[in-house]
């Protein structure tokens, strides 16, 4: 099995392209198609839809000083927007397999300068949304 193929089943590529689709075309009706990690996949797509003000008050809060999220390309948002949304709502997951996750399904859409950044917002977020909702 190629390394692309196993990153396209990946379920975070698969949020990351959901979230993407939507934000370009607001009014079409995300569809799930089989697999093994839909219904987790359907969650974050979903609930990060559903939170996105809150997801931006997050942001807002812990982020500020770093960047201004609406200057910054739409996959790097959507990325750090679902992985804010499963920081907030997925407790059970810890924050370092978030990150990671994250990470390696970034390689599919960002350069690695760009992967290092996020890591380190990431990271920020985390430990600042952690310590607030803790």
């Amino acid at each position: 099995m190629s390394v692309q193929f196993t990153l396209k089943r990946n379920p975070r590529v698969i949020i990351i392209q959901k979230l993407y689709g939507k934000l370009f075309n607001n009014e079409e009706n995300i569809t799930f198609p089989k697999h093994r990690f839909k219904k987790f996949i359907k969650d974050i797509v979903n609930g990060t839809i559903e939170r996105e003000e809150l997801i931006n008050t997050e942001i807002n809060n812990h982020l500020e000083e770093d960047l201004k999220i609406n200057n910054m390309d739409k996959v790097f948002q959507i990325i750090i927007k679902s992985a804010i949304f499963e920081f907030l709502y997925k407790p059970n997951t810890s924050i370092k397999i978030i990150i990671n996750e994250y990470l390696k399904a970034s390689n599919f859409f960002i350069d690695d300068s760009q992967t290092k950044y996020l890591n380190a917002l990431l990271d920020k977020i985390s430990k600042k949304i952690r310590i607030s909702n803790g």
